[in-house]
């Protein structure tokens, strides 16, 4: 089969490989008819490359059809059309069965210290064969995969996999009251999702900022106001906007969305750079142990957020030492929440939402849809922002 592979730092390849095959009871195997590029797969084209094996197949955003299942799946069958969670995870342990199944205890990677495995990203999460790719081999089938109707175009149902539910939790976690603020930093593809969850779950006003024009015009026609970076000579005056509109307070919540991508820190990446070109037995200490993130939005956001207020962060962070302002947090008495998204225990309360009606926007959410063929070139415009590109659908 087809699939995208990771050859280097930048360097994305489409070539052949291996199909996926049955290898437990619990697995089942899945045409993949369209796959998302998330920005988490953008830590691995640049900053996570030392935790990467050249070979190592990308994706974790699938929708596709059941071509073959174990003997242990007893409710998926051949034909069935389903989404594939982006977390790897079994349904039946404690963290499972507490709503945590990102923290699976049957998948988590012990090995590295780390939480349940995922799809398609690093040997940190279990270095599993990831879902940019025409058939995709999806272990603990028996509790993973949703099964959604025939009929509706990919587009309705394929943001299950990860933009939907990580949206809703970010927004989950932020704790809005009704009627309550929420800023969002970052409007990219979770950002922008989660200024429309927070909008139909009733959040009375919602602040968006980014410094991206597409962004930042998507998220102004659907009612967000928006805020560009550019126009601020630094993140104090974007503190000080949203404050006056807030009663001097601001926002009841904020959302970080951005994560280690963040613009505004030229020592850290520096650091990820120097991480990355260094021996492999090097450069994954350096990057797990010392400060390569890149922590302009999340400072702004302990900045912005009122005092007793929530930071909720859905952008992926990657070191062990950053320095935290733990004074400011405990000062202002905020609620810090995060973690990776627990997509099961949240699709059945997102499912109401995907109707004929599209509160959310999901069937007209992705900005370009291409051939499976078109990676590297769909990997470099949305890493460099580029065509407009916000959301991105590859078709195998």
């Amino acid at each position: 089969m087809r699939a995208v592979t990771w050859q280097g730092k930048r360097d994305v390849r489409v070539e052949n490989v291996p199909d996926p095959t049955i290898q437990e009871p619990t697995d089942a195997v899945i045409r993949i008819t369209s796959t998302g590029l998330c920005g988490s797969d953008l830590h691995l084209y640049e900053v996570l490359t030392p935790f990467m094996t050249p070979g190592d197949i990308l994706g974790h955003e699938p929708i596709g059809i059941v071509e073959e299942v174990g003997a242990a799946v007893p409710d998926l069958q051949a034909g069935d059309r389903v989404v594939v969670p982006f977390q790897i995870a079994c349904g039946n342990c404690w963290m499972c069965l507490t709503g945590l199944p990102t923290q699976c205890e049957t998948t988590q990677v012990t090995g590295e210290g780390m939480g349940a495995a995922l799809f398609g990203y690093t040997r940190l999460y279990g270095a599993v064969p990831g879902a940019q790719a025409e058939y995709l081999r999806v272990p603990q089938a028996q509790f993973g995969p949703i099964k959604i109707p025939e009929g509706p175009a990919d587009d309705r149902f394929v943001y299950l996999s990860d933009v939907l539910p990580t949206a809703w939790q970010a927004v989950r976690y932020a704790e809005i009251p009704e009627g309550g603020s929420i800023a969002v930093l970052g409007l990219g593809p979770i950002g922008d999702m989660a200024c429309r969850v927070a909008q139909v779950l009733g959040a009375g006003r919602v602040f968006g900022v980014d410094l991206v024009p597409e962004r930042l015009r998507r998220a102004r026609e659907r009612g967000v106001e928006t805020y560009d970076l550019r126009s601020f000579d630094d993140e104090k005056e974007l503190v000080a906007a949203i404050r006056d509109q807030t009663d001097g307070r601001g926002p009841d919540a904020v959302i970080d969305a951005v994560g280690t991508e963040a613009h505004g820190s030229a020592a850290a990446r520096l650091a990820q750079q120097a991480s990355a070109m260094l021996p492999r037995k090097l450069s994954g200490p350096l990057a797990e142990r010392f400060s390569v993130d890149r922590l302009s939005a999340l400072y702004t956001a302990i900045d912005l957020v009122r005092r007793g207020g929530t930071i909720s962060l859905s952008g992926v962070y990657g070191g062990t030492a950053d320095p935290i302002p733990l004074l400011t947090l405990f000062d202002k008495q905020i609620q810090l929440r995060m973690g990776q998204a627990n997509v099961r225990r949240w699709s059945d309360d997102i499912m109401p939402y995907l109707t004929d009606e599209d509160p959310l926007g999901v069937d007209d959410f992705a900005t370009h849809r291409v051939p499976l063929s078109d990676a590297p070139h769909a990997y470099e415009m949305f890493q460099r922002k580029q065509e407009g590109a916000v959301k991105v659908l590859m078709k195998p």
